[in-house]
């Protein structure tokens, strides 16, 4: 089982998104998807719940938590999201990876709509060449 930790600054946004799509797509017994923040916040943007709820994932319940580097040590992938610098190191045995996406915080529900779909995309992708979509034979 590989664990994959999504990190931005607040987790109340593109990290919760990108775990939320990961356990809606990937298969459960290959990965799981954790999201954590640098200055976590109080709780998950509005406009994200907005566009999650869209796609029948219900973030209203979770609550932005603390990255650690011993979260990061546990993990496979460490795909980071804007903390830049706040981001612990990654040890050799995980493999990091950036992506550049836009905070949807205070974003209007179009562009909000449009982030949504870029993590997705990203996700499905890191998904497909990992071979973790449902279904897949184990490597």
């Amino acid at each position: 089982m590989t664990q994959v930790v999504f990190a931005c600054v607040h987790n109340a946004g593109r990290s919760q998104m990108a775990a939320a799509l990961l356990t809606m797509l990937a298969d459960p017994t290959k990965v799981r998807g954790v999201s954590a923040g640098t200055q976590p916040g109080a709780r998950v943007h509005p406009e994200v719940l907005v566009a999650m709820r869209e796609l029948g994932v219900d973030l209203e319940g979770v609550q932005p938590q603390l990255l650690t580097a011993a979260m990061v040590a546990a993990s496979g992938f460490l795909i980071t999201m804007g903390c830049g610098e706040a981001c612990p190191v990654a040890p050799p045995s995980v493999q990091r990876l950036d992506w550049p996406l836009e905070d949807p915080k205070g974003k209007t529900m179009e562009r909000v709509r449009e982030i949504r779909d870029e993590v997705r995309q990203r996700v499905e992708a890191l998904i497909a060449a990992q071979g973790w979509s449902p279904g897949n034979l184990p490597v």
